[in-house]
């Protein structure tokens, strides 16, 4: 999966939350705003809350051009942004109304770093709810 997008052109997105999160399991990719999801999803990879903007909680310290949301991981090893609590992370999140775009675990394979963070808007028209289980 690793040459494709994770926003195929032709794919719907699959909306899921901690109910939802085990229904259809052939889904690669995968979309959520479940703040629990997303915490778990960092726990699994040693993945920090963190910005590089300015924010009240300190200075700006990359240049992340997205839109002014700024959030973004810092993995191990790979610490360029400025660490922030999760409170901050999701406030930034929910205030610009984004969507947390991930490859989902696969079984027997190291858990993959792969997501985005989109806006609800940009996705209006790809985004499926799974609301079977």
């Amino acid at each position: 999966m690793s040459s494709r997008s994770l926003l195929p052109e032709e794919e719907p997105v699959v909306l899921v939350n901690a109910g939802t999160e085990a229904a259809h399991p052939d889904i690669a990719v995968v979309a959520t705003q479940d703040a629990e999801l997303i915490k778990r999803w960092a726990a699994r990879r040693a993945a920090e809350p963190a910005t590089g903007q300015a924010s009240e909680s300190g200075p700006a310290v990359v240049d992340v051009r997205d839109g002014d949301a700024g959030i973004r991981f810092n993995f191990p090893g790979a610490g360029r942004y400025r660490a922030i609590s999760w409170e901050e992370w999701l406030d930034h999140f929910s205030r610009h109304g984004l969507l947390f775009v991930y490859e989902r675990d696969t079984p027997g394979r190291i858990p993959s770093g792969r997501y985005r963070l989109v806006t609800m808007d940009s996705l209006k028209k790809k985004v499926a709810d799974v609301v079977d289980g």
